[in-house]
């Protein structure tokens, strides 16, 4: 039902079948009264059955990197349904495209003109500086000339990666000279930033801003070692949240939110924390953490924040005042030849089964940082989750 003074609105949700839970998105729209309108590039028929029964309508396109393909289909919807209010994915790869569709159909939400702060390090360095943050050294660079010059200033080890780029993919930790010469031999053919090697945890700020920016809900997550070094290294994946967020976190995270200026927007921030306990910002995302996050959030605190996202749509007041009920950790294990693992499923289960809330494969497109297999442990105390994580994920020698 929707509440008083809540009016209809059509939402457009871009690639409506991935990731998988990404679907509650849709269920939590469509109950709460929204007209939810899919476009993605796979068959209707391939849609299962609670999808099509949230979808208002569902418009199939040849392909979503055609821009032209995505226009046409708003455009339909907008003939069939009039005015769009929301064109969203909640997805890193699509970002770009929702905004220039929000900017094409005069949509609330991100612009063309935002995405430079929001997807290039860059760029991003220079707000969090703005906001006082501190962020590691670096700069962008195109010839191997000016990559040796900032090494030089940097001192080795220093990492590079893409301006505009997502995780770890193509990201390279470099400790000389000779490594550098080697990565300009392999390196993509677009802009890198390079930085300087910050040792230290990756802590993250995530959570969900309402209409007028203000946070409603924030968790953070902890890793045990950088998505670079897991991608690179064949590592398998542990994280885990924290019931109370550190003040000086709390204080950065909140500072970022606002110069960035989120509205009614997931995020996903992450700090590197030295072992000084210093934090320092690394770069900002504004979709939901990847993979499992958004069920790890609910698992945590009890509460259903698909749901909650589609009450701060429609205008809805929520509840500002949410706990977090558990410690929740992720253990994710890598199915690779080389590879192989101490502890069967079976054992594992066995053992702490009574931890496991969750366990199943990952979408090859996420496994590479993530992991192939995961389990998500749920419990009062921490120390139990990190136990058995260590056994999940204890490799045989090699």
């Amino acid at each position: 039902m929707l509440g008083l003074g809540v009016i209809m609105m059509n939402y457009v949700f871009i690639s409506p079948f991935f990731p998988p839970n990404y679907q509650y998105f849709i269920k939590a729209l469509n109950e709460r009264g929204c007209s939810v309108l899919g476009i993605g590039s796979e068959p209707y028929d391939e849609v299962d059955s609670s999808l099509k029964e949230s979808l208002t309508e569902y418009y199939q396109v040849k392909d979503m990197e055609d821009y032209g393909e995505m226009l046409r289909a708003c455009g339909y919807f907008i003939h069939r349904y009039g005015k769009l209010h929301r064109i969203e994915s909640h997805n890193e790869h699509w970002l770009e495209k929702d905004a220039r569709l929000r900017t094409d159909f005069n949509v609330t939400g991100f612009k063309s003109g935002d995405m430079q702060c929001i997807k290039y390090k860059s760029n991003m360095k220079e707000v969090f500086r703005k906001a006082e943050i501190p962020v590691a050294r670096g700069n962008v660079f195109e010839t191997f000339k000016e990559a040796s010059k900032l090494a030089k200033e940097l001192g080795f080890p220093v990492c590079a990666k893409p301006d505009c780029g997502v995780g770890a993919s193509h990201t390279y930790k470099l400790h000389s000279m000779e490594e550098l010469e080697g990565f300009f031999e392999r390196k993509l053919s677009v802009p890198y930033i390079m930085e300087e090697f910050i040792e230290g945890e990756i802590h993250t700020f995530d959570g969900l801003t309402d209409q007028n920016g203000n946070i409603i809900f924030v968790s953070t997550f902890i890793f045990d070692k950088g998505v670079m070094e897991t991608v690179n290294d064949d590592l398998d994946m542990f994280y885990h949240n924290l019931r109370q967020i550190p003040e000086d976190l709390m204080e950065f995270g909140t500072k970022t939110v606002k110069a960035f200026g989120l509205k009614e927007r997931f995020f996903h921030i992450e700090f590197f924390r030295t072992p000084e306990q210093n934090l320092i910002a690394l770069e900002i995302n504004v979709r939901p953490p990847g993979g499992l996050s958004m069920d790890i959030f609910n698992y945590a605190d009890d509460v259903n924040y698909y749901d909650l996202y589609a009450q701060i749509v429609l205008g809805m007041p929520v509840d500002d005042k949410l706990d977090h009920h558990y410690y929740v950790a992720y253990a994710g294990r890598k199915t690779r030849d080389h590879i192989e693992h101490r502890h069967s499923q079976q054992t594992i289960m066995d053992k702490f089964g009574h931890l496991s809330i969750y366990q199943g494969p990952i979408a090859s497109v996420f496994s590479a940082a993530i992991g192939d297999y995961a389990y998500i442990l749920r419990s009062n105390e921490l120390e139990p989750l990190k136990e058995a994580a260590s056994f999940i994920l204890e490799r045989k020698a090699t």
